[in-house]
């Protein structure tokens, strides 16, 4: 059949356009020999014999479309595509969806052909998608081209796609709004929550006004695309960072980071804070109230019985709220006084629904509240921190280390592109990548681009220190010698070293929440303790340590504890604030072992640096080289000079532009590093004496008189390890371990952008590591800030300039860590 139905075509092609050719019967008889010899007529073609409408579509494209050799590229917004600039041809938005017309020159060069593309990204819109075919089959019509239509989709491209960029292809996060619908802003009501607590933050709203403000309390504002963290002078300060934290959580929640942050100063506010409340105070904010405890929350169930409604008290396990209790088919009440939900559960009636939004307004009006009481309506799945907070452990946010999170404030939109090559690279090296799609490395350098976190303040740093040991109810610390754990004498405590491997047993008081009918049996309740192990390892102690105690003295510790133990290693200079805390400042790192010194050595002089990093809180005294060049005039030392024939001296030395708190800290570091046959003495800085001090440091030379670094350092890792590249940013109280030699460093010390090159560093992580911070020079000398040359640090092979920015900087081998 299918040789007969090409002999009916070849004699219809034969004939003068008629269609009525030779009967079924002659179709299928054998060609004859005179058109054998003939040269076949090629059948037509399907689409020829359709008759094209006469359409125009000037509207969407211009008549010169496809006339000229060259790439063209339209984007689809509200259903239309819009043709594209050349200078933006290559960055491809993950929300939109594009036409794309490559012209060119058949081989004779008279004629031109077509190549048509419609690229649909990740996270376009169905209106774009539906769209962007329809165009291309629009555009193709137009130009009476023979080609196919093909779809390309993100991350899936073809090879003669990515061709058209020549391997320079990025793809962008973001997009044109839909054309089916337009986002319009929602409208919020302004709340003001005064926060209470310790352990827990607890939310109360009070009256959006300057007169509900208290200078010992922390309010969060809450004007929908703003909020506010104000805080009282005499407010606590864990009260205050927990209250930062919690504001951030809001934001990323419950507003899908669509909200600024604002931390105003302590005690002040700015003119938008003022205005929502109704302008600023007229005298001096008072604090009014002491310690607050909110009322407690009454939790109701609203049950349809026979024709009439039921509000019963849902009676609470352990007299405690827990999420657990709200159940999918029901509807509750939960009345906070100042704030009354009703939260609807997914599978609830409707009728229940309806009434219960009816039973919350009259219970309003029942009990006496403030003004401007608020009913608010929950759908299960949409919780709102604020309601949340209401339910101890549900989506607590407390367990975070608030001390370390970066960047409070209005979050920068995450920075994301897929790279198929850089400009350091070859074209080469870019089609090949362009070639593998699922090779292509995504980028996030949006780390860059935020700005430093200021430190907090001296006075700030040392309320945070006192509410850390509150709740320490005991101590005790122990070192390793030999094969066993020994105690620590008590005049060696905040005394470490380096070679050395310590054991910290702390035990902690648990907050909890004492009921009503506890309060009048205060002398009868027991505390409740949990305990914390901190094994502290020194830069050169071996693993021994922490073999010795995870199988041995860990469990001694069970078994004298009875409970379960939470343990954290830590390593010199990586200390968490609240370990730091317990030492008050008194935390000194020496050089060595304990017991290295002996008999027939000659005693040799030794200096530690005081520094602290980011905020007093991170304040160490470690032990740095015994020469003139280690001093500078913004820290504070202690030189210890002992003698041949015994006794010695210590100096308490203190730089002039030190802080005023490291003036007396000093002075009690020096004496905990002085025996009872040394003198001691403090000396200001440029009243050394010539006799021992400059002696004991060989001899008097010049020093560094500032270090603008402390004020302007930051410390960026430049890794693949997710597989992909990534720059994320160090914290403040950044040390010499952090410089991890299988990645690629980036240190702005104020003056000079370092690039610091582990010695494992991938060739990848080298090449994007430099124009990281080729790209975070340029942006913030656009911010308006100075001018930083760019410099390359090779691993063991670091400046002076450089090392100057780590606290006691050593020479030495990083041990492998298990």
């Amino acid at each position: 059949m299918a040789s007969a139905h090409g002999a009916t075509e070849r004699h219809r092609t034969n004939e003068s356009g008629s269609d009525t050719g030779a009967s079924q019967s002659d179709s299928t008889a054998p060609p004859s020999g005179d058109e054998r010899g003939q040269e076949p007529v090629k059948p037509r073609k399907w689409d020829e014999a359709l008759e094209r409408p006469d359409l125009d579509y000037s509207d969407y494209f211009p008549p010169e479309t496809g006339q000229l050799p060259g790439l063209t590229i339209w984007t689809i917004e509200n259903f239309v595509p819009v043709m594209q600039d050349n200078a933006v041809q290559g960055y491809l938005y993950e929300g939109d969806c594009y036409i794309l017309l490559k012209t060119f020159t058949q081989d004779n060069g008279l004629n031109v052909d077509w190549q048509i593309f419609y690229w649909c990204g990740k996270d376009a819109t169905m209106d774009k998608l539906a769209c962007s075919a329809i165009h291309a089959v629009n555009l193709r019509n137009m130009l009476g081209a023979q080609c196919r239509t093909t779809r390309e989709e993100q991350g899936d491209e073809s090879d003669e796609f990515l061709q058209l960029f020549d391997g320079e292809l990025v793809y962008v996060q973001g997009g044109s709004a839909s054309g089916f619908y337009s986002v319009e802003d929602s409208s919020y009501t302004s709340r003001l929550y005064r926060m209470s607590g310790t352990r827990t933050l607890h939310f109360e709203a009070v009256l959006p006004a300057t007169s509900s403000l208290d200078d010992g309390q922390v309010f969060i504002l809450d004007a929908g695309k703003s909020l506010f963290v104000w805080a009282g002078q005499k407010s606590s300060l864990m009260c205050r960072q927990k209250s930062r934290l919690l504001a951030e959580k809001m934001n990323k929640n419950d507003r899908k980071d669509q909200s600024s942050v604002f931390i105003l100063p302590t005690g002040e506010g700015n003119p938008e804070f003022w205005k929502l409340l109704g302008g600023e105070p007229s005298g001096e904010i008072l604090q009014r109230i002491g310690d607050f405890k909110p009322p407690k929350p009454t939790l109701y169930r609203v049950v349809l019985g026979h024709g009439y409604l039921e509000l019963p008290q849902v009676e609470l396990p352990h007299r405690k709220l827990h999420h657990t209790l709200l159940k999918e088919c029901d509807v509750y009440i939960l009345d906070c006084t100042s704030d009354v939900f009703v939260w609807i559960g997914r599978k609830s009636p409707r009728l229940v629904r309806r009434a219960a939004l009816k039973l919350s307004t009259e219970l309003c009006s029942m009990l006496p509240r403030r003004d401007g009481v608020l009913v608010n309506r929950i759908l299960q799945g949409t919780e709102p921190l604020v309601f949340k907070s209401k339910f101890p452990g549900w989506d607590d946010v407390m367990a975070v280390d608030f001390t370390r999170v970066p960047g409070f404030g209005k979050v920068m939109p995450k920075l994301r592109v897929d790279l198929e090559g850089t400009k350091s690279g070859t074209k080469s090296d870019t089609k090949k990548t362009a070639a593998k799609p699922s090779a292509m490395p995504k980028v996030d350098m949006s780390a860059l681009f935020s700005p430093r976190l200021e430190p907090m303040t001296d006075e700030d740093a040392i309320q945070l220190q006192e509410d850390y040991n509150i709740d320490l109810a005991e101590m005790k610390c122990f070192v390793l010698e030999g094969k066993k754990f020994v105690k620590l004498p008590p005049h060696e405590e905040g005394h470490f070293y380096s070679s050395d491997s310590y054991v910290f047993l702390c035990r902690y008081y648990v907050p909890r929440d004492i009921e009503e009918e506890e309060e009048e049996n205060d002398d009868e309740i027991e505390e409740e303790l949990e305990t914390t192990v901190y094994f502290w390892q020194g830069h050169n102690a071996s693993q021994m340590g922490w073999l010795t105690f995870t199988f041995s003295f860990q469990k001694k510790i069970e078994q004298l504890i009875g409970d379960q133990l939470q343990v954290k290693r830590i390593y010199q200079q990586q200390e968490s604030p609240r370990l730091l805390a317990h030492f008050k400042g008194k935390f000194i790192i020496h050089q060595g072992h304990r017991r290295q010194t002996s008999s027939d050595e000659t005693p040799q002089p030794s200096l530690f640096h005081m520094r602290a990093n980011g905020s007093f809180e991170t304040t160490r005294t470690v032990q740095v080289p015994c020469v003139p060049s280690s001093l500078n005039s913004e820290f504070c030392y202690v030189l210890r000079v002992p003698f041949q024939n015994g006794g010695g001296i210590v100096y308490a030395w203190q730089g002039s532009k030190a802080s005023k708190h490291h003036f007396s800290l000093i002075e009690d570091v020096a004496k905990s590093l002085r025996e009872e046959d040394f003198a001691f003495q403090v000396i200001p800085e440029g009243k050394e004496p010539e006799n021992f001090f400059w002696v004991g440091l060989g001899g008097r030379a010049d020093y560094p008189r500032d270090a603008g670094y402390m004020h302007m350092s930051r410390l960026f890792r430049c890794s693949n390890d997710k597989g992909f590249f990534s720059v994320s940013e160090k914290c403040a109280d950044y040390c010499q371990d952090d410089l991890a030699d299988d990645d690629v460093m980036i240190l702005d010390s104020g003056k000079e952008v370092f690039v610091w090159v582990g010695s494992q560093a991938s060739d990848v992580e080298r090449k994007l590591g430099a124009k990281s911070a080729q790209v975070y020079s340029n942006y913030w000398l656009e911010q308006g800030g100075s001018k930083r040359a760019l410099r390359l640090v090779h691993s063991a092979k670091e400046p002076l300039e450089f090392t100057s920015c780590f606290h006691g900087w050593a020479v030495r081998k990083k041990s492998k860590m298990p």
